[in-house]
């Protein structure tokens, strides 16, 4: 296995990394998912879980671009919009809440 990397340029060696960082980063939300269920003894999806996939699918959409890849674009690609979407109606829902308990002090 080792003779197939030392074929490889020093640019393919690059993007290879970055490939599995990729899987790496993406592959950590399902351990930190399964982590912070098994804590609460429920099903839970931490925010963490977002910015791994995000970090994941943007780190495997530069390889899918790199590789060429349609399929592998448009996969990655929708990924990141929907998990950039999760993460906004998180964020917007605490600023509602937030502002919702502001006002009931006032």
């Amino acid at each position: 296995m080792i003779d197939a990397f030392s074929d490889l340029s020093p640019e393919e060696m690059v993007m290879l990394i970055v490939g599995f960082a990729g899987q790496a980063l993406f592959a950590m939300r399902f351990i930190i998912q399964w982590l912070k269920s098994e804590i609460s003894r429920k099903s839970v999806i931490p925010i963490a879980f977002w910015y791994f996939s995000i970090a994941g699918g943007a780190t495997l959409f530069i390889y899918a671009l790199w590789r060429e890849d349609p399929v592998f674009i448009l996969g990655q690609g929708t990924g990141l919009f929907i998990y950039s979407r999760n993460l906004w109606l998180i964020h917007r829902e605490k600023r509602e809440s937030e502002a919702a308990a502001r006002e009931a002090m006032q």
